[in-house]
Parts: C-alpha cells; structure tokens; sequence
C-alpha cells in the first residue's frame, strides 16, 4: 500500500525560510511525477509546484514562483519543497501528491500545516 507523509510544516514569520518534506513508500516513486498542493481555510485546494519523474523541468504557480524549490532525491524517495520570503497567504496545509508517469494508482498524503503570521 502507497503513502506519502509530509512533515516541516510549522509557523514562521513573514520574509522568513521553510523546508517541507514528503516521505514516500510503498509505491515505485521514480515512476511518479510529484507535485504540492495547498490549501487555505476557505479555499479550493491549488496546485503550487510540480517535478517529473526525471527531476528535470520543474513548474510553479506564478504566485510562487522566485520563491519556492521544488526537489527530489529518487534514491531517497523523498520530495522537497523549499519555501523562502515567505508571505502571509502562503499560509495554508500543504499536501504532497504523486502521480503515475504511465498507469498506477495516485497518492496523498495527509498535509502539513505552514502558517505565516507575525
């Protein structure tokens, strides 16, 4: 059975760094393209950033963009998500997702909480 468990989330001042992380077993992760999702209270959850299979290309919503890193280490089988200058509506959980690069199940994990506030 697939899982992936985020964990780095906390509370930070604006302007300030965050390193969220996603554990992920139980699935082939080099055959998944991994992407964060968030969600703020009261909002649809929306996409933030993505990273192929291969590790190449990564995309960013325009809002994170200059901002935020996403990363992956394959033998690892962790995904990364580096967060700087971070803002007050960056507050919100952050959920890491995997997605088959060609047939397979789909994966979430269970969110952790960034809060910006001073």
């Amino acid at each position: 059975q697939g899982q992936l468990v985020e964990s780095g989330g906390a509370l930070v001042q604006p302007g300030g760094s965050l390193r969220l992380s996603c554990a992920a077993s139980g699935f082939d992760f080099g055959y998944y393209d991994m992407k964060w999702y968030r969600q703020a209270p009261g909002k649809d959850r929306e996409w933030v950033a993505s990273i192929p299979s291969t590790g190449d290309s990564p995309q960013y919503t325009d809002s994170v963009a200059g901002r935020f890193t996403i990363s992956r280490d394959n033998g690892k089988k962790m995904v990364y998500l580096q967060m700087r200058s971070l803002k007050p509506e960056d507050t919100a959980v952050y959920y890491c997702n995997g997605e088959p690069r060609f047939w397979g199940t789909s994966y979430w994990g269970q969110g952790t909480q960034v809060t910006v506030s001073s």
